[in-house]
């Protein structure tokens, strides 16, 4: 799955593992002014929580130290320190679900991947009691071993206070909606948890040379055309049928389902090699199991996600610490929201499905 040259991975010195470019694409407190933002709604103060959120840990750079995995030092911004509260505050975020989301560890082997789990969830849990009620923590688990999986997410939920999980798009090529991980999604129902899903610019879907070019298009377009092919795939394998009580929280405002669900809609009553298992339409799952976050940079993309999916199942997410388009202002004023809809969007649904509450 992991194209390791093209991410630039770990050093001996400890580095971060990134997937997205940075430098002139991060945001730290350098870049912030200097008094918080206090998002207000009806002329209330109203928090803010993100489903959103990347980091990393420099001590994975021992772990991976003389492996296939040990690469050049990546920019320190995906470390979390208190420059990311001061981000956070400028644009008024007060809760920020930290993930660790560019899965190069689906790649290695039982032990390697055991160890870098552990220390991801272990560091996760660190950064939330150092920054009490500013984080929580979603686990990455190595779902290639979906045992295994099972058994490092019952840990971050029981014993580290993890809140989530978080998977990829896919293990080298193979989507999760088939029966082998099926241990792994019984565990995560059982465990009452959500599930991120964050894509890794489409590499199993497009060879990567094809997105060379203008316009870093394996980013803008290849990550949410893998995310569209992960919530297909959990439709109609029928995955999201053997698991009801599976939530998923899909990023970049749920890749293109919701855009062109409509022809998704009918491909089973229309299309004769269609073979589909899911029992109900698609637009059912992206009202109950399927949320998505509010990074789609418009109002008009916010109005189109509650019309396609409802107002309960959109969630405020800022991709911190990259830049993008921050969407909180899109959601104070997408035309034909109430009040409680769009507290529900900016922590409402956030609280319910992380369970805050």
């Amino acid at each position: 799955m992991t194209n390791i040259r093209r991410r630039g991975l770990l050093g001996a010195a400890g580095a971060v593992f990134v997937g997205c470019s940075c430098g002139a694409n991060s945001v730290l407190a350098a870049d912030a002014p200097a008094e918080p933002r206090r998002v207000s709604l009806g002329g209330r103060r109203v928090q803010v929580c993100d489903v959103h959120a990347h980091c990393a840990f420099p001590s994975v750079g021992e772990v991976v130290r003389g492996t296939p995995f040990d690469r050049p030092i990546a920019p320190p911004s995906l470390v979390v320190a208190p420059d990311r509260i001061a981000a956070m505050d400028a644009r008024g975020i007060d809760v920020a679900l930290l993930s660790v989301n560019i899965y190069w560890w689906y790649d290695a082997e039982r032990e390697l991947a055991a160890r870098v789990v552990r220390l991801h969830d272990e560091g996760l849990a660190e950064l939330c009691r150092a920054y009490p009620g500013r984080f929580l923590a979603a686990s990455s688990p190595a779902v290639q071993f979906p045992e295994l999986a099972a058994e490092q997410l019952e840990y971050a939920v029981r014993h580290l206070g993890a809140r989530a999980a978080s998977v990829g798009g896919h293990v080298k090529g193979e989507i999760l909606s088939g029966p082998r991980f099926d241990p792994f999604w019984a565990k995560v129902v059982e465990l009452g948890v959500p599930v991120f899903m964050h894509p890794d610019n489409a590499q199993n879907l497009v060879p990567p040379a094809r997105w060379a070019g203008r316009g870093d298009l394996a980013n803008v377009i290849g990550n949410p055309l893998e995310t569209t092919m992960f919530l297909s795939r959990m439709i109609f394998d029928g995955t999201l049928d053997r698991f009801p009580d599976l939530r998923i929280i899909a990023a970049h405002g749920a890749g293109y389902l919701p855009s062109y669900l409509g022809r998704v809609e009918v491909a089973c009553d229309v299309r004769p090699g269609a073979n589909c298992l899911n029992r109900r339409r698609p637009a059912d799952y992206l009202r109950t199991q399927i949320m998505a976050d509010s990074m789609v940079f418009s109002e008009e993309g916010i109005r189109h996600l509650v019309a396609e999916m409802g107002p309960s199942q959109i969630v405020f997410g800022s991709d911190m610490p990259y830049v993008w388009p921050d969407t909180i202002d899109n959601i104070l004023r997408t035309p034909g929201l109430g009040d409680e809809e769009k507290l529900a969007i900016l922590n409402g649904n956030f609280r319910r499905v992380i369970r805050m509450d």
